[in-house]
């Protein structure tokens, strides 16, 4: 038995194979004996019944869309967070070397040590960059829903500069379509 039918993963025709069947499970579970008893009290001959099975069979999505959890963060938090990951993750490395140098009583050890202090200086200064860059992110982009953001201000004033904008224009498209008839002098 493999894997995708232990998990009770999708196969062919949307059935899903599971490792543990029902005891009372008989033939008539299964889709395409219930297809072919629905189309025999419907009256449909049944080479159709089966040729539509097998289009049925035919088309399987390769996945399913399923909606996201959380929003993805933005473009430079995102990269600011893969640096910190590997600094982090270096740091860790060099800490754990430096570690069994000292316990083997290498001449490595002191050079590790000292470059293992320095790497966790520099994952500290990682993990604060995200933390900054996460905030000037929020900041510039608006993202702070505290009623008096400034960037809320911003966006307010934007969009009631944009509907003047669009009024003004449409006044004057009315004034064209007129051809003129409200003006007060012929110039």
């Amino acid at each position: 038995m493999g894997t995708a039918e232990r998990r009770g993963a999708p196969r062919a025709g949307g059935v899903q194979m599971t490792a543990h069947q029902d005891a009372e499970a008989t033939d008539l579970d299964s889709p395409a004996r219930e297809a072919e008893v629905t189309a025999r009290e419907a009256g449909v001959p049944a080479h159709e019944v089966g040729r539509d099975m097998r289009e049925q069979q035919y088309y399987r999505p390769l996945w399913v869309e399923e909606p996201a959890r959380r929003r993805r963060l933005p473009d430079p938090v995102r990269t600011a967070a893969v640096r910190s990951v590997l600094l982090i993750a270096v740091t860790l490395i060099q800490a754990m070397v430096a570690f069994l140098c000292t316990m083997a009583g290498s001449w490595l050890a002191f050079p590790m040590v000292i470059s293992s202090v320095v790497s966790t200086i520099v994952a500290t200064w990682g993990a604060l960059d995200v933390w900054v860059t996460r905030q000037v992110w929020n900041q510039r982009h608006g993202v702070v829903s505290i009623p008096s953001s400034t960037a809320r201000a911003l966006r307010r004033e934007r969009r009631r500069a944009r509907r003047q904008a669009r009024a003004a224009e449409r006044a004057q498209e009315r004034i064209r379509r007129r051809g003129g008839a409200g003006q007060l002098s012929h110039s």
